[in-house]
């Protein structure tokens, strides 16, 4: 059992490699985690309900996953061929697209859990002179 445990737990390392190497190379992924450490910020920030948390944590989940996951095409792709080939373009071209998509979907969730939040914050600020 002790053995299982261990090799289970030991299987995570090529994924963390995976992890930190991706942080360390990619732009994109790096924005997202800025994006992330904001977003975590505004959740504590504005006290947002477990319900809020769940939504805001599949939405930048599924946003790193995608980010992640397009990285590893684009790697694959490229050890495929580096030549300008339709194909391997369109491969790209759609893996990134799934990243736009999941990022959209995220900003909405953003929108719907934090802009009221917000909204009641700044509507009893009294105005400017």
């Amino acid at each position: 059992m002790f053995r299982w445990i261990t090799s289970v737990i030991l299987s995570f390392g090529p994924a963390l490699t995976g992890l930190g190497w991706a942080l360390k190379t990619q732009r994109n992924l790096q924005v997202h985690a800025v994006a992330t450490f904001a977003v975590l910020m505004f959740g504590f920030g504005l006290k947002i309900a477990p319900w809020e948390w769940c939504s805001v944590a599949l939405a930048t989940g599924l946003v790193w996953v995608a980010e992640l996951l397009n990285t590893a095409i684009e790697v694959l792709a490229d050890r495929v061929s580096r030549e300008r080939e339709e194909p391997i373009r369109r491969v790209k071209d759609a893996a990134a697209a799934g990243v736009l998509l999941a990022a959209t979907v995220a900003f909405v969730v953003g929108l719907i859990v934090f802009l009221p939040k917000l909204w009641r914050l700044f509507e009893n600020v009294p105005p400017l002179p």
